[in-house]
């Protein structure tokens, strides 16, 4: 194998693929990633954990004799970083690696390409199409919500259900849970996916990571009940499922609220930042009075202070008190647009809170008890 290969480019495709090299292995190979030159297919950048894969496709490579090398992770991207050189030569051969440069030049030991696993590439004739920006916030919104320290349940991933028209995605750790819900398109009839398929945080990561708001459309494939594979302008991403079960999300919210009250996310957001100011570990509750005019925030924390702070609302109805964990709300409402609008539906204290917004996201969040 030999080949020249654009130094920044090059670059890039690892910053985008070592995060899911693992830094410990029972297998010593996966801890490196896999350089594939070819001068019909182009060239590939390689990466697995057997949990999570990704190939990316890597620009500005010219190809001498095609071929694949094993590049360790941690030294070849300190050797990418460092250099000042516009290309960079990589040659392997059964002896193993040389990588010059305009004035450099390093020796390293190379291992059999073959005996890395192989990555699954994205082969489906029928799958689903989502706006790359859509599934970046379909990511964003949901993944915060999540528990990958849970044991119960599959709530270390965000459920994926889809049909002919839509995508929807929802996380949840059992005390809050984010839905989020976008335009898609099948693509020769793609099956709706087999049980409820929920893709581990790791994965959702390096996709949100491998897209951009104007990059084209996404392709997406469920595979049976055991594998998700995601097509991104640049690359391929492959990750196995979390097995166990997802709860029944659809219990969660309430039947019906009596109380709706519309707020601008910037200015609630500012707020509730200041209210949680003074709490702590033992007194994280924040209690929310939303009245006629005004929705007035209260805090206090034993050696920490008290807090009170008010927001004007064009709110007429009647008054509902309920006390949240402000982190809860913060981890929301930072993932969404400063002047847009989001309307609260509440009941009481004692009830699930669900805060909505018009582009199709809704966000439920437990009350914290407290005696009244």
């Amino acid at each position: 194998m030999k080949a020249l290969c654009n130094r920044k480019g090059l670059l890039a495709a690892f910053g985008m693929v070592s995060g899911v090299a693992p830094t410990r292995s029972p297998k010593p190979i996966l801890q490196n990633l896999k350089l594939v030159v070819d001068t019909e297919d182009g060239s590939t950048l390689m990466a697995t954990d057997l949990e999570v894969g990704i190939r990316y496709r890597v620009l500005g490579v010219k190809v001498d004799q095609p071929g694949s090398v094993i590049l360790p992770t941690a030294r070849m991207q300190q050797i990418l970083a460092t250099s000042s050189d516009d290309e960079i030569a990589i040659e392997a051969d059964s002896e193993g690696l040389t990588v010059r440069g305009l004035r450099s030049q390093f020796r390293l030991p190379a291992e059999d390409p073959d005996l890395f696993p192989e990555v699954p590439d994205f082969g489906a004739t029928s799958y689903h199409v989502v706006g790359a920006a859509d599934l970046r916030r379909l990511i964003r919104r949901t993944m915060f919500a999540t528990d990958v320290e849970s044991t119960r349940y599959a709530l270390g991933g965000v459920l994926v259900e889809l049909s002919s028209e839509a995508i929807a995605m929802v996380g949840t750790d059992g005390r809050r849970l984010a839905k989020m819900s976008a335009g898609a398109e099948s693509e020769n009839d793609a099956p709706v996916p087999q049980g409820m398929p929920v893709i581990p945080v790791k994965a959702l990561k390096l996709i949100e990571r491998n897209l951009s708001d104007d990059d084209p459309p996404v392709h997406l494939t469920i595979q049976g009940t055991t594998a998700v594979l995601v097509r991104t302008h640049n690359a391929v991403i492959y990750s196995r499922l979390v097995e166990g079960r997802f709860p029944r999300y659809q219990d969660v919210f309430p039947a019906k609220a009596d109380v709706k009250i519309p707020m601008e996310v910037g200015s609630l957001r500012l707020a509730v930042e200041q209210a949680s100011i003074v709490t702590s570990d033992e007194s994280r509750g924040v209690d929310f009075n939303f009245a006629p005019e005004a929705l007035t925030l209260a805090s206090q924390a034993a050696d920490v202070g008290s807090s009170r702070i008010e927001l004007p609302l064009g709110y007429e109805g009647k008054s509902v008190e309920i006390t949240f964990d402000p982190r809860y709300l913060i981890d929301a409402l930072k993932n969404l647009d400063d002047a847009s609008t989001i309307t609260a539906e509440l009941i009481d204290h004692k009830n699930a809170a669900v805060f909505k917004t018009d582009d199709g996201y809704s966000y439920v969040v437990m009350p914290l008890t407290r005696e009244r």
